[in-house]
């Protein structure tokens, strides 16, 4: 097993489409440690070990690199794939226009992931709010009254 780790990914376990990559990727990594996991989520987590409040980590993916540096969003995934030996299947992400293309469409899922899985409770100011729908209402024929 190679001791020295290429990144630490900072994941929202809370997260299932996030938690979906992470094991992933664990699987990928096949217990050579290539990468480490760390869940921001849990109690006792302490974003201030990273010279970032709980709202940063939360608002996209962070990783940190051996010697201390923090890279995000699509880089991170790029960082990660790479480890795991699958670094080709994302360097398409740092062509011209297609890396354009990869930050737009990651800034799109992370400003809509906790709406998209159902935790728009986590929002902050109300971005992600749902309107919430009755079970009866989904029922409701379209010319029933009341």
């Amino acid at each position: 097993m190679n001791e020295l780790w290429q990144v630490r990914v900072l994941f929202d376990g809370d997260c299932p489409l996030c938690l979906r990559e992470i094991r992933f990727l664990s699987r990928c990594d096949r217990g050579r440690g290539q990468i480490q996991f760390e869940d921001i989520s849990l109690d006792g987590f302490d974003a201030s070990a990273y010279r970032r409040d709980p709202e940063q980590l939360m608002a996209r993916i962070h990783g940190v690199l051996p010697d201390g540096s923090i890279v995000e969003g699509v880089e991170v995934f790029r960082r990660a794939y790479a480890a795991v030996g699958l670094g080709w299947l994302v360097a398409p992400t740092r062509w011209p226009g297609l890396r354009w293309l990869a930050e737009w469409s990651y800034q799109v899922f992370a400003r809509n992931r906790l709406r998209w899985t159902g935790r728009s409770s986590a929002c902050v100011d109300g971005r992600c709010e749902i309107k919430s729908v009755r079970p009866q209402e989904l029922r409701k024929e379209p010319n029933q009254s009341g």
